[in-house]
């Protein structure tokens, strides 16, 4: 059986990007890098609007407020590039244009649940806030985890991570800080169906 992680990178209040600031916000340093390069192989999962957007990253857009991507940026694209990826929508026309990239129309949750069943290895989302609050409202999550980057983006901050998502129990399997300033979380999520008080 697959294992399913919902992976996000995040500024200290919640936000999965920000307008006007590099990927990483500018401060991926070279243990957090190196952490990166050490991942297993998996598979990405991801929805319509992110695949739009990395897909456009890897065919040489970039963000608005920046006027080219860093290396260490760049460098992230062509690995995903490499990479298997699996694009759950209903709006997109394929054959997707992007490099390893597989369409799958109808229920993602449940496409996601036979893949579980049937495969083997990793299955990571990316980006994808919607996907991955379906995922875990279902239960189908085995690992969370959240890599947060030491900055507040209250005014340029968009895509808040949680909003919308069940009340969870974590349980705290793994954390690290790198280069002095980014914290990994990783837990073993259980979604509640009241707070743990309640009745």
């Amino acid at each position: 059986m697959s294992e399913l992680l919902v992976d996000f990178i995040t500024s200290l209040d919640g936000h999965a990007s920000a307008e006007g600031w590099p990927g990483f916000w500018g401060l991926e340093g070279p243990e957090y890098l190196a952490w990166l390069g050490e991942q297993p192989e998996a598979t990405f999962l991801m929805g319509a609007r992110t695949y739009r957007q990395m897909s456009g990253f890897a065919a040489g857009e970039v963000p608005n407020g920046l006027d080219e991507f860093r290396d260490e940026e760049a460098e992230s694209i062509a690995e995903l590039t490499q990479a298997s990826k699996v694009v759950f929508s209903n709006s997109l026309d394929g054959p997707l244009t992007w490099a390893n990239s597989t369409l799958v129309r109808g229920d993602a949750v449940e496409a996601i649940r036979g893949m579980k069943e049937s495969g083997s290895g990793l299955l990571s989302t990316i980006g994808s806030l919607s996907l991955c609050r379906s995922l875990l409202k279902a239960g189908l999550v085995d690992r969370f985890r959240v890599v947060m980057f030491p900055v507040i983006t209250g005014f340029t901050g968009a895509e808040r991570i949680y909003d919308g998502y069940p009340d969870l129990a974590l349980e705290m399997i793994d954390h690290r800080t790198f280069d002095g300033r980014i914290q990994l979380v990783e837990y073993r999520p259980r979604v509640l169906e009241h707070p743990p008080l309640g009745g």
